[in-house]
């Protein structure tokens, strides 16, 4: 679980003053947009929802920078700053960012927070029990927190950020309800076309040799899955007998892809690819981006085409 967060608004002026902070986005964090709302956003899927609704009309920051793995971040007295000088400060919530309690509680600013995760019904990691199709690491059960993974709740999403933009400018509300009839648009299409590939797919089973931050899309789908760790563990290694139960499966179910997250060693996957005849391929969780699909303008929906397209492959 993340530290919370005990610093004092005076140290963190301090120390931004000093570090010549108050720039409006973390020292490599993206920004878009020009003069007129600040929103200030913890996660790749946040921060492309309110650029595609809020257009010019806004200026839309990244707190994490391209790269950076989002479990392992902590804000920095600059993030903070930035935050608190926001006029909309998107966050998801959960386990993950239990640091924004405490940001918000001793915040001074008056800027407007929006927690994704009260735009769905949040499911638990782990059912604990014999469903057919889902892992069971016997841990202790959470609630999974990457909600953005479904299409159909980004547009719970988008509705969020959509009306609090028009709240917070409602001179520029027609332009906001545009733009967010013309991006929910984008992610019905998205949805229509995941659906039909699953509908007419051979098999309906995944396997993910990885962590797993996705039970809302296999849900959203009727997928079933199998997974290396549950959610997204802090787990290293799986156990000898979860990678030869996955190797198994793969074998008696006559797999054709095994799955690795973003940012993932791909150590296992490596293994039970090598132990079958199953290809390795990515699944994007659309956490945070690197550099280099920043500078190629990867986006949500384009990372979620190319998600269908090894799915495609592996239902196939």
């Amino acid at each position: 679980m993340k530290k919370i967060i005990k610093i004092t608004l005076s140290l963190i002026c301090t120390l931004s003053l000093l570090l010549g902070c108050f720039t409006g986005c973390s020292d490599d964090g993206q920004a878009d947009g020009g003069d007129g709302l600040s929103i200030v956003t913890t996660l790749f899927p946040a921060y492309d929802f309110a650029r595609n609704i809020a257009g010019d009309n806004a200026e839309v920051s990244l707190l994490l920078s391209p790269g950076v793995e989002a479990h392992s971040y902590e804000p920095t007295p600059k993030d903070m700053v930035t935050i608190e000088e926001c006029d909309f400060f998107i966050y998801n919530g959960g386990e993950s960012e239990t640091w924004v309690d405490s940001v918000i509680d001793s915040s001074d600013g008056n800027f407007t927070a929006l927690k994704m995760l009260d735009c769905a019904g949040a499911l638990l990691e782990e059912d604990h029990d014999e469903s057919e199709g889902h892992n069971h690491e016997g841990d202790e059960a959470g609630y999974d927190e990457h909600i953005w993974t479904s299409p159909k709740i980004c547009i719970d999403i988008c509705t969020a950020i959509k009306d609090e933009l028009c709240r917070l400018d409602s001179e520029n509300s027609d332009a906001y309800e545009q733009a967010y009839n013309e991006y929910i648009q984008k992610l019905g299409e998205l949805d229509s076309a995941i659906a039909e590939t699953v509908n007419n797919a051979e098999r309906k089973e995944i396997i993910f040799a990885d962590r797993f931050p996705f039970k809302y899309f296999a849900e959203e789908y009727g997928l079933a899955y199998y997974a290396a760790f549950p959610g997204c563990s802090t787990q290293t290694e799986p156990s000898a007998a979860k990678i030869a139960e996955l190797i198994e499966r793969v074998n008696e179910d006559d797999i054709p892809v095994v799955f690795y997250v973003e940012m993932s060693n791909q150590k296992v996957a490596d293994t039970i690819s090598e132990s079958t005849n199953a290809e390795k391929l990515l699944f994007h969780s659309c956490h945070n981006l690197t550099k280099d699909e920043m500078d190629a303008g990867e986006d949500y929906i384009s990372l979620m085409y190319k998600n269908l397209d090894n799915l495609s492959i592996a239902l196939n």
